[in-house]
């Protein structure tokens, strides 16, 4: 939230970051909705979401930072930061048959 906070960008592109906002807030908001699932299998589809939300949050930071003029290395920090999450939630859905 920081960094869109801190960015400046004509009106226009607002929708940018606002699809960012969108897909960065609701990777943490699936997993804590997916632990009250009523199954594991349930349980299970709510990580696959997060992972498709953390994928999802990854391609608007690339677009974001290939057609604005925005601070190159935090979006490079934050692209990174959200590929250690897509690898965390892939290992957790990959793992899950072993969970009980």
């Amino acid at each position: 939230m920081l960094f869109v906070k801190r960015c400046k960008y004509d009106k226009v592109y607002s929708w940018l970051f606002d699809q960012l906002v969108r897909s960065a807030t609701s990777i943490g908001a699936t997993i804590v909705e997916g632990k009250a699932g009523s199954s594991k299998n349930d349980w299970k589809n709510f990580y696959v979401i997060a992972l498709k939300s953390a994928n999802e949050t990854k391609y608007w930071l690339c677009l974001i930072r290939d057609t604005l003029d925005v601070d190159k290395i935090k979006v490079a920090e934050l692209l990174g930061e959200a590929e250690e999450i897509s690898n965390i939630i892939a290992e957790i859905i990959m793992n899950a048959d072993d969970i009980k």
